[in-house]
């Protein structure tokens, strides 16, 4: 069951997660990994990873934390008209051109 799931989420989104151990928290989509249906947000899903040193790459060993992926079903976008976090569908025009529109105000949330 090889492919990709399509995602109303993309890169660089503002979103609220809405559950999970982080839940509350807010931040910008770092990453977005179809296949496994998981996302990167910044400052979310800290995890800690034991990094040793490279010099060649002149990068420094320790303890790093970094963020981890997250299920993309514990997060919505933010509405760019209230603030609130808000489903996502498609609005297709007449041409044939679809465009993410907040499910709760009806506004567009692309740039």
């Amino acid at each position: 069951m090889a492919g990709t799931k399509r995602s109303k989420i993309k890169k660089n989104d503002q979103v609220a997660v809405i559950a999970g151990r982080d839940k509350g928290k807010r931040g910008r989509v770092l990453e977005v990994a179809p296949t496994t249906g998981k996302i990167k947000v910044e400052g979310v899903g800290i995890i800690k990873r034991h990094q040793k040193a490279n010099p060649q790459s002149n990068r420094g060993g320790g303890i790093i934390e970094k963020e981890a992926f997250i299920n993309i079903s514990n997060v919505q976008l933010i509405d760019p008209q209230s603030g609130k976090p808000t489903r996502v569908r498609y609005l297709v025009e007449s041409d044939g051109s679809k465009t993410r529109v907040a499910s709760a105000s009806g506004h567009s949330v692309e740039k």
